[in-house]
């Protein structure tokens, strides 16, 4: 663990995650009795093979499925116990997604994409946008405020999505592969800006990735096989 973990609280804690699904007849066991802690202001890799389940995970600790088995605490909440409408609540003020594919509203401009999310979560429109032009600044997309993601590049739109991650101030960044779908170049400066704007605001981080360079340069690297996660050491 790094010496950052220990002087962090505990943002995220899964213990005993089990996710299965009946296919075919059979029940098809994707994670078995995974426990997993992630600090506050911790940048930290889930890395495995393809199948292994890393985007089932992701699912699972953002709230977006529920699993078969096992509790999710996100920021001393039991996430476990809550109904619907109160997930989805937590989800929205607590947890930000970036994807592999950005995701974007084509007929919104890259400001107005946004703006959305925390419009949605009853921010004025004037602050909405004032937040969005601050964030979109800071990931170097200031003279593209008013393009649509049809006028953008590959990057660029990455780049918006991860504003539109941040812009509801989240705790927890979760990320799936965010630069998977981007060439070299473009995608380390996509990672360099994502981790420079995860650490400036302090929150932390799951990414998943293939990506072992990628991976190498955040503060832990946890390996997902055999349906559990173990941390990988030097």
């Amino acid at each position: 663990m790094s010496e950052k973990a220990h002087d962090q609280a505990v943002l995220l804690e899964a213990r005993g995650l089990e996710k299965t699904f009946r296919q075919a007849g059979e029940t098809l066991t994707i994670l078995k009795d995974l426990d997993m802690t992630i600090h506050k202001g911790e940048i930290v890799a889930l890395v495995g093979p393809s199948g292994a389940g890393k985007s089932t995970l992701l699912q699972m600790v953002g709230l977006l499925d529920r699993p078969t088995a096992g509790s999710i605490m996100i920021d001393g909440i039991d996430a476990s116990r809550l109904g619907d409408h109160d997930r989805t609540m937590l989800r929205r003020g607590a947890i930000g997604f970036v994807y592999q594919f950005h995701h974007l509203q084509p007929e919104f401009s890259a400001i107005e994409n946004v703006m959305l999310p925390q419009m949605i979560a009853g921010r004025p429109a004037k602050e909405a946008r004032d937040i969005a032009t601050r964030l979109l600044e800071a990931l170097k997309l200031g003279h593209r405020l008013d393009h649509r993601p049809a006028r953008l590049s590959g990057g660029e739109q990455q780049r918006v999505a991860i504003a539109r991650a941040l812009a509801n101030k989240p705790g927890l960044l979760l990320a799936d592969e965010p630069t998977g779908n981007l060439d070299p170049e473009t995608s380390e400066e996509v990672f360099k800006l994502l981790i420079e704007l995860a650490r400036g605001t302090g929150i932390g981080a799951l990414v998943a990735t293939h990506n072992m360079a990628l991976a190498a340069r955040m503060d832990r690297i946890f390996v997902l096989e055999g349906g559990k996660v173990r941390e990988r050491t030097a």
